[in-house]
């Protein structure tokens, strides 16, 4: 036994460290085995998948070993919100339990970041005027001089979703690097120092890819020198990172952009160029390709398999985009005539250059294993995304030969990258809930080029068939019935009354979750004993913390209708939530282009897109809306799935056999009486 894998078996040993120091910590078997296994790889090298169930814990599991360990490490999850808790909570108190000397850093990318200099700007800009901004505006101002990180999330009151926000931080685009007046004092600056002084690095996924594909968040140097990798929550890498690896454009980057120019143009360089005249041109060419689709409704994506979208006017599109790359260029001489004046007008320069370059990527056809798609929002997104990440895992991560050979980029990357011994190979842990529906969690390993991947699942600690209880109404329509979602809320109704709230409805589009939200509101607003919350009313952090109170300190229970991310990472435990009901299976939509070309590559290679692809997708999304109701030892609930494929469907013996083994409830008399049930455990002592 080597000396990591004894430290690890002590550590979490009934009489261990982990148990003397919280009487909170209970060894786990499944727990530990994570552990020892984490610690193999560490040691020797090499990729690591593991799946392990609500309760393990395997936060502790990855992180003792990796601890204990003395190797640099890089730790990515998948939100803000995850990574604030392994580096305000869980790594500390580990640090202290162990009594390990490990420095611990913090890195976000850019837009967590107070940008100095763009605060600067922000005072002299048109929106200071505005009453809210300026009031806003006063309260960073505020802040920026007291706060050591300038990570945004530290200012209370500051929605996410606030305007203000892009005002004072920077983007890769607008910031003004080595040459930017406040380079010195510059917080992203800051936190990459500290980074690159860290024995251990939280970061989250979104960074981690951004720096794969532009190389502009630090990592670039950190990178080399980590020897283990950990990403948590793994189950969101590959949809993560093929939104990075692609290409895309937006109309209101184009719009942005004139607005940054209009900006500098009038604070730095008044009177030189007709500023105005300039920048409207192009907002108006980027507002006018927007109209070359405003027949389509908002959220909807085109196939773009020929020259043009489908669905869109050939010689509209193409006036379109020759208008906007020609009032780029416009743009770009403008800038060229004051460029010695600023740093500024430097950078103004180099978007332009990007972004022109992307938009005449779109006049050539697509490259092979990538599909094309335009999005249709209040902006236009036109995007070329990769299938999956294989190949960039494989070059860029592993240091492997791209399986495809189709991305001439990836090849350079592999050809520079140094060969690395064996003693120094590299650990990569990949972990999460879940990965798949079968031993092999193939739904996550191919996407991701992890087929050589050592594999592990660890079985959740819960009773489920003790705890929970899982029902499909069979009376239920169809999905594609128009009377489904007022069904749906005519059954979440009276079982939210029997519970006083307690209830989350998962939906799988926005149009069902606005459906039984509004009907929900008007049976139940008269009877005055719920509450219905419904995402969108507020901000999510806000509706989270609502529905977790429920019906303390004198408010009422709640039933909360959402859609989107609240089928993950929303974690109640205890007895706020006790009934999950999910609109229907999950399945991804068929006319996604994205999902058409997945599954057109699956036919393609002789296997059914459905099996292969459709069902473990939705598997996998049922599992994850599935794990929001019992999350400790004490919990007990009911799962109801509105969608009577799942008992009638030969297909539904495999999704059912991918949730936790909870017992099934026949009948809507066994529904009830389970949930009679739940409200005697709510009102023990």
């Amino acid at each position: 036994m080597s000396d990591l894998t004894s430290a690890v078996v002590q550590a979490f040993a009934v009489d261990g460290i982990l148990a003397s120091s919280s009487a909170y910590f209970q060894p786990r078997e499944g727990q530990t085995q994570m552990a020892l296994a984490i610690a193999e790889v560490v040691e020797q090298g090499g990729e690591l998948v593991v799946e392990a169930g609500t309760g393990v814990g395997k936060t502790y599991a990855y992180l003792v070993p990796v601890l204990l360990s003395g190797q640099r490490a890089l730790v990515s999850t998948a939100t803000k919100a995850l990574q604030d808790q392994l580096f305000s909570r869980d790594i500390p108190k580990l640090i202290q339990t162990l009594g390990l000397p490990v420095k611990v850093a913090l890195l976000k990318g850019r837009g967590s970041y107070l940008c100095l200099h763009r605060l600067e700007q922000s005072r002299q800009g048109h929106e200071a005027s505005d009453r809210a901004y300026a009031h806003a505006l006063a309260k960073i101002e505020t802040w920026s001089h007291a706060t050591f990180t300038g990570d945004l999330s530290e200012l209370s009151g500051l929605d996410d979703r606030s305007p203000v926000i892009p005002l004072v931080t920077s983007t890769r685009d607008n910031c003004l690097g080595s040459q930017c007046p406040k380079f010195r004092a510059c917080h992203v600056n800051l936190a990459r120092k500290e980074a690159l002084a860290a024995d251990v690095v939280v970061i989250n996924h979104h960074l981690f890819f951004a720096d794969l594909t532009v190389r502009e968040s630090g990592m670039a140097e950190l990178l080399p020198t980590v020897r283990v990798t950990v990403f948590d929550e793994a189950h969101q890498l590959n949809e993560i990172g093929v939104n990075f690896l692609g290409h895309n454009v937006t109309t209101g980057q184009l719009i942005d952009l004139a607005r940054d120019v209009l900006g500098a143009g009038l604070q730095l360089a008044r009177g030189l160029v007709d500023w105005s005249a300039v920048t409207g041109e192009l907002e108006k060419s980027a507002r006018d390709l927007r109209l070359t689709a405003s027949e389509f409704r908002t959220g909807a994506r085109l196939r773009w398999t020929e020259v043009e979208p489908s669905g869109l006017n050939l010689a509209a599109w193409q006036q379109g985009l020759s208008d906007v790359q020609a009032a780029c260029k416009r743009n770009m001489d403008a800038l060229e005539t004051v460029a010695e004046l600023a740093p500024d007008f430097v950078r103004l320069y180099e978007r332009f250059a990007a972004l022109l370059q992307t938009l005449q990527r779109f006049e050539k056809p697509c490259a092979p294993e990538s599909v094309r798609w335009l999005e249709i929002g209040m902006q236009l997104r036109l995007v070329e995304s990769p299938l999956d990440i294989a190949d960039a895992v494989q070059a860029q991560m592993l240091g492997m030969k791209p399986s495809s050979g189709d991305d001439q980029d990836l090849e350079k990357v592999f050809e520079d990258a140094p060969a690395e011994p064996l003693p120094y190979r590299k650990a990569f842990i990949f972990t999460s809930a879940t990965l798949g529906d079968d031993a092999q969690m193939r739904w996550f390993t191919e996407p991701c080029g992890l087929m050589q991947a050592r594999l592990l699942q660890v079985s959740s600690p819960f009773n489920y068939a003790d705890q929970a209880g899982v029902y499909v109404p069979r009376h239920m329509p169809r999905p594609n019935e128009a009377h489904h979602s007022r069904l749906v809320a005519e059954l979440v109704g009276p079982a939210a009354l029997t519970l006083g709230g307690r209830t989350l409805v998962l939906t799988t589009t926005l149009a069902a979750m606005r459906s039984i939200g509004q009907a929900l509101s008007e049976d139940l607003t008269l009877s005055g004993s719920v509450e219905v919350l419904v995402q969108g009313q507020g901000p999510k952090r806000r509706l989270m913390e609502r529905f977790r109170q429920g019906a303390q300190d004198g408010q009422l229970g709640c039933i909360l209708v959402a859609s989107a991310s609240f089928w993950e990472g929303f974690d109640v435990p205890g007895e706020a939530l006790q009934l999950v009901v999910i609109d229907k299976l999950p399945f991804p939509p068929p006319n996604d282009p994205l999902v058409e070309a997945r599954s057109a590559r699956f036919e393609r290679e002789g296997r059914s897109a459905f099996a292969a692809y459709s069902l473990p997708e939705a598997a996998v999304a049922l599992k994850q809306g599935a794990g929001r109701l019992i999350r400790s030892e004490t919990d007990h609930g009911i799962l109801v799935v509105c969608d009577p494929r799942l008992a009638s469907m030969g297909y539904g013996k495999r999704l059912l056999a991918s949730l936790p083994a909870m017992r099934v409830l026949q009948n809507p008399a066994e529904f009830e009486d389970a949930l009679e049930r739940l409200t005697k455990i709510s009102t023990k002592p």
